[in-house]
């Protein structure tokens, strides 16, 4: 009988909670076999994330994933063998009391955010003792072989390599987009916030002498780019200014976002989601991590760009790592930029060696498989 699985989801940041544990409910479906509902308290994000789901559904049923509208009025339910709280959402009382009266008593999990902060690995699998005498366990996804790994489906990799090596087929992905690179054009994605320094690199590609073709799929830093351009963007607009071409794309699928992403030479990314299919694209890539209160998302930017960095020449890294961090305090990107641009090819390299180096470490998903099993 297969193992049932509820994970629970509250949205926050607009896609990023919904589009983490929506993929992980199906890899934890296809790969392992087991019986998945996921809860969503909004399914307006989970719509766009999945094409052809209903946003008014009580219930539906996605590549073998049950999908449930979380109500603000909490029924009872079947209570299964393990249950997720993705990112610290709080879960139904009605529901934990349940918990507490089944036996033998599921599994229950506390999934946290992705962080490379060292503090992580002591903490990942710890026991945290509930008042009402439930057990939850601290989960933290990671990067290192003490904590919970990454998301990766296990043709992840070599998915991306055959799609890299067939040229019709990177031609046809292009085409569905509306998108007619020029010959030796740099391909750049941009799934960024909002960022005030924008306008001093979107200059420096302007007057570049080798063209780049930005794509942009809709999101928050439009705004940024219409004043730049001094003119409306919407879906589906293309704007040339010497050297640069801004092409917003529409919001596209998971699957659709991971062969932008391999299409692309250069890849800004914000959120969990797209930050960790960036890594998987073993392409360049910026994080535009997420401005907290206090400056306090700085030292995770830093303990990702520790590990990262390792392996790049210094100059390289210190190249790379100026970039990141004016992006993320929205100064002028000129110089730094110019300077990325200089260790480009071993940049390159590094990002295809980093992808490697972490797809040899257990996924997440197949991590919390291992930690229901060692459970019981």
């Amino acid at each position: 009988m297969k193992a049932s699985w509820d994970i629970f989801c509250s949205v926050v940041d607009n896609y990023g909670d919904a589009g983490v544990t929506w993929r992980l409910a199906r890899q934890l479906v296809a790969e392992h076999g087991l019986q998945v509902r996921l809860w969503i308290d909004d399914l307006s994000a989970f719509a766009r994330l999945c094409p052809g789901a209903d946003a008014a559904a009580v219930q539906q049923q996605h590549e073998g994933v049950s999908v449930c509208q979380w109500p603000v009025q909490w029924a009872s339910t079947v209570i299964p063998d393990a249950v997720i709280e993705a990112f610290a959402c709080r879960l139904p009382e009605s529901y934990t009391e349940a918990m507490l009266q089944h036996s033998p008593r599921p599994l229950w999990l506390n999934l946290d955010y992705l962080s490379a902060e060292e503090w992580v690995s002591g903490c990942h699998g710890l026991p945290s003792p509930q008042s009402n005498g439930l057990k939850k366990f601290f989960f933290f996804p990671g990067f290192s072989d003490t904590t919970g790994g990454l998301l990766r489906e296990r043709d992840l990799v070599n998915r991306r390599h055959a799609f890299e090596h067939d040229k019709a087929a990177q031609r046809a992905f292009l085409d569905g987009l509306g998108v007619e690179p020029q010959e030796d054009t740099r391909l750049i994605s941009v799934f960024a916030y909002e960022n005030p320094g924008l306008g001093s690199w979107l200059d420096v590609l302007a007057n570049d002498e080798r063209p780049t073709h930005m794509l942009v799929p809709e999101g928050r830093i439009l705004g940024d780019l219409q004043r730049w351009l001094g003119s409306e963007l919407a879906v589906g607009t293309t704007q040339v200014r010497g050297a640069l071409t801004v092409q917003v794309l529409p919001f596209v699928s998971q699957e659709q976002y991971d062969l932008l992403l391999w299409s692309c030479d250069f890849n800004i990314v914000r959120g969990e989601d797209s930050f960790v299919r960036a890594q998987w694209a073993g392409r360049p890539m910026l994080w535009h991590i997420y401005q907290q209160e206090d400056d306090a998302h700085l030292p995770k930017l830093d303990a990702f760009l520790a590990l990262y960095l390792d392996g790049l020449s210094p100059p390289a890294g210190q190249a790379l790592s100026r970039l990141w961090h004016g992006w993320s305090a929205g100064g002028d990107l000129a110089d730094s930029w110019k300077e990325l641009m200089a260790h480009w090819p071993e940049i390159e390299r590094h990002a295809e060696r980093w992808c490697l180096q972490q797809a040899a470490q257990t996924d997440l998903a197949t991590a919390l498989v291992q930690f229901y099993g060692n459970s019981l």
